[in-house]
């Protein structure tokens, strides 16, 4: 895969040449240039323009976030890795912890969202490791440098501008402002846009403070899984065997069947018990790998991959859920 390469120093008016996607593409881009066709619409968008000039000061593109995005761990590590790395025994350990230092928090904000606390800490755990890694870039500048680069500079370009309109209502100040290389901030990495749709402000003090304040940021996480369809009578699915000869045109998340449909089909748990009998759809999903792990997947799977399209992150955080709520 083609890297991207800044040929140049990058400051204000120097030209640079930037490789803008993986067939070798290349675009001459004036940062000068580029910084105030940004500034002209962010000023169309009624942000100040102190704010402005405040987030993107002595702005130079950050080679290591291109770096990252070219190697996302989906596609580097299989799924056992992948696994391994995001579910240590450790983890689960910790989460548990959680689980109980904030129990009546978590009851409260999840009998009012509808999302059962072993989730939220869960994807507490898988996000952040409970808020001790944040990914630690400046989010404005990596989401800058990702507008720049031209593989998804129209999606970057839009989280920018909504990230500065943040900082400029001051739900927080741009030195902690900080976040992943893709720009995902706070407890639980809501990118700016996820922040505008489904950041709560808890405990009313005027501010969504998703990175420091866990009734916020519970709260928010809670109110995206239920305003993205969340259903707390489910869980999330279980890993399950297939018979052989099990016809591969049925998996995947658009063939939906009651679990006794499956049940008839040969689907059966992964320790060879028969799957429970109950009214529920669900889906086949199988994760690519030396063995081919196969989930019988809920509604509640297609909710988590609303919040990230990954399967092997749905599958994460329903696996530490999982073990995190098992007594």
């Amino acid at each position: 895969m083609k890297k991207l390469k800044f040929l140049a120093a990058m400051t204000p008016g120097i030209t640079v040449a930037v490789c803008l996607s993986t067939s070798v593409v290349a675009q001459t881009v004036d940062i000068a240039d580029w910084l105030e066709a940004l500034k002209a619409e962010v000023i169309e968008k009624e942000i100040r323009v102190s704010t402005f000039e405040q987030a993107l000061s002595n702005f130079k593109p950050i080679q290591r976030v291109i770096d990252l995005d070219r190697r996302q761990p989906e596609f580097t590590l299989t799924f056992d890795q992948y696994l391994r790395r995001v579910v240590p025994k450790q983890r689960v350990i910790r989460g548990r912890g959680k689980l109980t230092k904030h129990k009546m928090l978590l009851n409260e904000i999840g009998k009012k969202y509808g999302v059962q606390p072993r989730f939220i800490v869960s994807l507490w755990g898988v996000e952040t490791d409970f808020g001790r890694i944040d990914g630690g870039f400046p989010v404005i500048h990596a989401l800058a440098t990702l507008a720049i680069d031209g593989r998804r500079s129209k999606f970057f370009r839009g989280q920018l501008i909504t990230a500065i309109r943040i900082l400029d209502q001051g739900h927080i100040t741009l030195d902690k402002m900080q976040g992943s290389w893709a720009g995902a901030m706070g407890y639980f990495q809501f990118m700016p846009s996820s922040f505008v749709s489904f950041a709560i402000d808890y405990d009313n003090d005027g501010k969504r403070d998703i990175w420091q304040n866990k009734k916020d940021a519970f709260a928010s996480a809670a109110n995206y899984l239920s305003k993205s369809g969340w259903r707390n009578d489910q869980t999330w699915g279980r890993e399950v065997r297939i018979p052989k000869g099990f016809d591969k045109k049925l998996v995947g998340l658009k063939i939906r069947k009651d679990i006794s449909e499956w049940r008839n089909l040969g689907v059966l748990r992964v320790d060879g018990g028969a799957l429970p009998k109950r009214n529920l759809m669900g889906s086949i999903v199988m994760l690519n790998g030396p063995n081919s792990r196969v989930f019988l997947t809920y509604s509640n799977y297609q909710t988590i991959l609303k919040w990230n399209r990954s399967n092997f992150f749905a599958v994460a955080v329903g696996t530490l859920a999982e073990k995190i709520g098992r007594k």
